[in-house]
Order: structure tokens, then C-alpha cells, then sequence
């Protein structure tokens, strides 16, 4: 169990089993009530290794009909080399639970792949990521098994998304799926829910809104009062599955109004900024991944440490946002007015 005290707040996790828990403010001992609003130091990062699909001529994303908002079948930057990822985890060590690789691509697909893996172990950070799952092999699963948390693999509807889970679940991996929620998929996820219709073995599904970003269409939306999307969420809060269920902060605002029986103090607003930060393969930080394509919120790492990025003006503009958002909003601590980045996405009937 890995334990921080930080800013009034302790914050503890299990590198075995995921388990993350988090006081509210303490004084001498005491808990205030007051929920605490940020780390000092990013307790998770998310590390773009990738900077360019392996798999993008092959068109698997657009095929699989998830929309790529890191635009990996256009853009074919160098991968973040070896040496940048050291100078990354040598200054979280001690700061930083977990690490999520990712970027333009599978990052099981990166040329140091295994050398990133035990890099993040010998500096105490557990390291996880998502895949296709299209070029999982026995030996990368075996190195999953060794070094991972846990790897999503993202729901491509084909025999290899299969595969690969198959692969995982068998090396003993803690093998999630990652669902985009978009509005084509909606009804294929109530279906699947509906009939317990996912691989055996998975932990959790994980249920990730489209957003209109890279190649992402703003047509495909999902709307607060899609009743699609509705009915997903009543059975999430009244079934029980043979898998875990989980969602990305993203869908926080639809999250505290529509589950009863789910505990409030599960759901977290949006971290970025606060618990969580995005680093690019050319080595700027975001507040979060989905900021890559406008520099409005990057800070240069080749110029600064991650230190000097999290106390940046940048950084700070972006968690003033959350501060103010809808200031007569009974629920606004639990939301902070939803995704700053990608307002379309905000599931809620008073901010529309």
C-alpha cells in the first residue's frame, strides 16, 4: 500500500489491487468535511509514448467505428523516446501512483515498450494502458502480467479484440474493456448489457463519451436526453453484472443526477489538473489528452519540470474554470460544470 500526505488530505493505494482512497481536509488529525480539491503533484499521469499509429493504415479505429480524437491515421510523429520517459518517471517517483500509457497508437506496440514497463516499476509507479488489442502476442501479455495494474483494451467489435482479451485474461492480467459511448454505439451497449454480452474474465467495462475532437464528429453527440443513454444508466444503477462498471469524469454531470444507489463520494469531477495530467510524445504538458489539439492549455517540458508545468499559470487558468463553474448549482462541488475543454459533451439539462 502506497501512502501521500498532501495539502491537508491523505491519499492511499494499493498497487495490487487498484484500490485508491482519499481523506477529506484534516486538521490535527480531524476530518473536516472538506473535500480536497487538488495534489500537489499529479497522482496519475497519462504519458503519450505513441506518436504515431503502427496500425493506421489499416484503418482500425475508423473501421471499428470509434472515431480517433488523437488523430493517429493523419499525423506520424516520433514515438517519446526512452530517455524522455526516464527523465518522466525520475521526478514522479515517490509523487506519482500510477502512470497510463498511451498517444497516437497501441503503446504495447512501442519500441521500448518492456523498458517503459519496468522503468515505471523501479520508480514505485504502477503502469497501465489501452490497446487495440491488434498486435497483443503471449509474451507481451506475460509482460503485462508482470509489470501492469491492469490494460483496457478498447471494444473494436473483431476477432482480435477477442484475442487479445483472451490473452490477458488467461496470463492473469486485470483485463478492462473500453466502451465509446457514442451515438451508434448506444443501443449495442444497452443490448450487450441487457444480455450480459461481454467476454468472460473482463473486471470491468468502461464506459468513455465521444467527444468532438481529432477525427471525433460532433454528430455524434451523446445528449443529456438521449434515451438511450437513459436506459443505459437506470440499468447500471438498478442491475448487477458479472463485471464491474465504470465511467470517465466526463459523464460526472449525468452521473449525480441520475444514479441513486451508486455512493456520490465514487464519483469524482474531472481530475485534470487536480489529480491528473497529460504529457504529449513531443513533451508538452495538458491539464488533459483531450486539450492536444489547440496549445491554449501546454506547457513546454523541454523548457520546465513537470513541478514548474503543474504550478503554471496555464494550469492554474484551467482549475479557476472549475472554481467558478455554475456558482447557484446545488451540485457544482460534485461536477465543476463538466469538461472544460469539450463543452458539447456536458451532460446536463441546466448547463445546455
Amino acid at each position: 500500500m502506497l501512502a501521500k500526505r498532501d495539502n491537508g488530505f491523505v491519499s492511499l493505494f494499493d498497487e495490487h489491487t487498484g484500490l485508491y482512497l482519499r481523506t477529506e481536509i484534516l486538521n490535527n488529525g480531524i476530518d473536516t468535511g472538506i473535500e480536497a480539491f487538488m495534489a500537489s503533484f499529479p497522482e496519475l499521469l497519462d504519458v503519450g509514448i505513441m506518436g504515431h499509429c503502427v496500425h493506421g493504415l489499416s484503418g482500425l479505429c475508423l473501421s471499428s467505428g470509434v472515431q480517433c480524437y488523437q488523430r493517429g491515421d493523419c499525423i506520424n510523429d516520433a514515438n517519446m523516446s526512452l530517455e524522455d520517459f526516464r527523465w518522466i518517471v525520475e521526478q514522479c517517483r515517490g509523487k506519482t501512483f500510477q502512470i497510463a500509457l498511451g498517444g497516437r497508437g497501441d503503446p504495447d506496440q512501442h519500441e521500448h515498450f518492456t523498458d517503459i514497463l519496468e522503468l515505471c516499476r523501479k520508480n514505485t509507479i504502477v503502469p497501465n494502458f489501452t490497446t487495440s488489442g491488434f498486435g497483443m502476442t503471449e509474451d507481451l501479455a506475460s509482460h503485462c502480467a508482470r509489470y501492469c495494474g491492469a490494460v483496457a483494451v478498447s471494444w473494436y467489435r473483431s476477432p482480435y479484440t477477442n484475442r487479445s482479451i483472451e490473452l490477458l485474461v488467461r496470463a492473469g492480467v486485470k483485463t478492462n474493456i473500453h466502451y465509446v459511448l457514442m451515438k451508434d454505439t448506444l443501443r449495442e451497449a444497452v443490448e450487450r448489457l441487457k444480455e450480459r454480452d461481454f467476454p468472460k474474465g473482463i473486471n470491468a467495462v468502461v464506459f468513455l463519451l465521444h467527444k468532438p475532437v481529432g477525427l471525433g464528429k460532433t454528430e455524434q453527440i451523446v445528449r443529456y436526453d438521449n434515451p438511450l443513454f437513459e436506459e443505459l444508466l437506470r440499468m447500471v444503477d438498478k442491475e448487477r453484472f458479472p463485471f464491474r462498471i465504470g465511467f470517465d469524469s466526463c459523464s460526472t454531470p449525468a452521473l449525480i443526477r441520475e444514479l441513486r444507489n451508486v455512493e456520490l463520494s465514487s464519483i469524482d469531477a474531472c481530475e485534470g489538473a487536480r489529480w491528473s495530467a497529460y504529457i504529449s510524445p513531443d513533451m508538452k504538458m495538458l491539464p488533459c489528452s483531450f486539450g492536444c489539439q489547440t496549445s491554449q492549455w501546454e506547457v513546454d517540458l523541454r523548457q520546465c519540470s513537470i513541478m514548474d508545468a503543474w504550478r503554471s499559470e496555464k494550469f492554474d487558468a484551467f482549475r479557476q474554470a472549475m472554481r467558478e463553474a455554475c456558482p447557484t448549482c446545488s451540485l457544482r462541488e460534485q461536477c465543476m460544470g463538466g469538461c472544460h475543454i469539450c463543452p458539447e459533451v456536458i451532460l446536463c439539462a441546466n448547463k445546455m
